[in-house]
């Protein structure tokens, strides 16, 4: 198919970024069940909960600094504060402040990408916010981008393409609909941010940095940047998915279908990310949850343990088991993604909280004793349970002591499962525990009340005032 250039040449526009564009343009608040207004309100507080948790890490403040240099108004806001920047320079910052502290969602389909779909939550609220947009202009355009994420994310797997790319791409469309692109705009949106913007996952290879949470800012401050300039009238590449040096060719490595999307008699994939029940990376969870059953057990006494075996899924153990730095990280980054040192730190302390990372308990020496005891396997059962759907996550841990006495904690399935549906009263708890020691009790109760009302807000720019930060580190 093809498109009348500015000059009357005609530019091609390949399938699948046509079928973006269609969808960006058709897709309006009346069409979203109510299920979906749900689940698109949960993870935006859930995510300005993971916010409020990350906003004094030292990616954070980095990135913060950066923004207050290029202040300007009219703007966004770096949440957290009353300063403006820029649209793009506010997702940027934003974005990294809500993933440093691991606590934002995550996504997991058999033949898939995981990911964290709620890093495009602050770029589409920095983008909303810049044009004064409606609390239901804004669900929509979450929705969309988790839309446009979840279902190009699940129909590749390039393991050198990091995921960072879904969230660029899902926020350039969600702000091209925010902001009101023709299809052409739109269009030339959605090339310049596929071809200009393509992040390998090496961010995610250890030894980590705090460039794991600064991919997702750069993502999405390449997202809003794509739609601005589009706007303008800068015209992308031409086929940036299925031309000869496109993005399925060379990244993908197979062409891809977007057939199937969310509307009519299909649900939208937003109901389906998993909430994090603790701050760490994903893959560490049920670690992290099978080991608490036997920190209780314990008493919270270490120095009798003699072996911890855990076992888990493959892709747990491959990613963060299985290579010797994981038992002896030197970051909050690389323990973060440590099996055993999340097991040795929740068998410490009964739990893993964002401060179990902090300098004084990644260097505590019970801790650190812990770590050589820690065993990590394949279990196969666990593996072929991982690639249900709904996914189970399974992982059992077996501490023995010196006394041979062994205590075993298991999760996953009939024990409790991460693919478990939140309740309402769960996704406050954990905003409270994050917002409440940044904004005070009353302060946090009345922006949950603002969120969970999304759909009565005249102009999301009333959201940043009611997160100005009031304690000072």
């Amino acid at each position: 198919m093809h498109k009348a250039g500015k000059d009357g040449a005609h530019m091609p526009v390949d399938p699948m970024q046509q079928r973006l564009v269609d969808y960006a343009r058709l897709l309006t608040y009346a069409a979203l069940p109510e299920d979906a207004v749900h689940a698109a309100k949960m993870r935006i507080i859930d995510t300005l909960g993971s916010f409020m948790g990350g906003y004094y890490d030292e990616p954070s403040r980095i990135a913060r600094e950066l923004g207050a240099e290029l202040a300007c108004a009219p703007g966004a806001t770096l949440i957290g504060t009353n300063m403006t920047t820029t649209p793009e320079m506010a997702a940027f910052v934003n974005a990294i402040t809500g993933r440093s502290v691991e606590a934002n969602d995550v996504t997991h389909k058999a033949g898939g990408r995981n990911g964290h779909p709620s890093d495009v939550i602050m770029p589409v609220l920095a983008a909303a916010e810049y044009v004064h947009a409606s609390g239901r202009q804004f669900l929509t355009a979450v929705v969309l981008a988790y839309e446009v994420y979840l279902r190009v994310s699940e129909a590749m797997i390039a393991p050198t393409f990091d995921l960072s790319n879904f969230c660029s791409l899902a926020t350039a469309v969600a702000t091209g609909r925010l902001w009101g692109l023709d299809a052409t705009q739109l269009a030339q949106c959605i090339a310049i941010v596929a071809v200009s913007n393509i992040a390998l996952t090496q961010a995610r290879t250890a030894p980590l940095t705090m460039w794991k949470a600064g991919a997702s800012g750069e993502a999405g401050r390449a997202g809003i940047f794509a739609a601005r300039i589009a706007r303008r009238g800068m015209e992308g590449a031409h086929q940036p998915f299925e031309g000869k040096n496109g993005w399925c060719k060379h990244i993908a490595q197979k062409s891809i279908s977007l057939e199937r999307m969310g509307g009519p008699g299909v649900s939208f994939r937003v109901q389906d990310s998993i909430i994090k029940p603790r701050p760490s990376c994903f893959l560490t969870l049920t670690s992290i949850l099978a080991a608490e059953k036997i920190s209780v057990a314990l008493g919270r006494r270490t120095d009798h343990v003699q072996h911890i075996l855990v076992e888990t899924y493959a892709q747990a153990r491959n990613n963060c088991g299985a290579d010797a730095h994981w038992w002896s990280p030197d970051s909050r980054e690389s323990a973060d993604h440590s099996i055993p040192y999340a097991v040795a730190v929740t068998l410490k302390d009964g739990t893993v909280t964002s401060h179990s990372f902090d300098a004084d308990r990644l260097w505590d020496a019970e801790v650190r004793a812990l770590l050589p005891k820690v065993e990590v396997v394949e279990n196969l059962d666990f593996s072929a349970a991982y690639d249900l759907w709904p996914v189970q996550h399974r992982t059992r841990v077996t501490v023995t002591t010196i006394e041979g006495e062994r205590v075993v904690g298991e999760t996953g399935g009939e024990h409790g499962d991460l693919s478990e549906v939140w309740s309402k009263e769960r996704i406050e708890a954990k905003f409270r525990d994050y917002a409440e020691p940044m904004l005070g009790a009353q302060r946090a109760t009345a922006l949950l009340a603002l969120l969970w009302n999304l759909e009565q807000i005249d102009d999301v720019a009333s959201i940043p005032p009611q997160c100005v930060v009031s304690r000072q580190q």
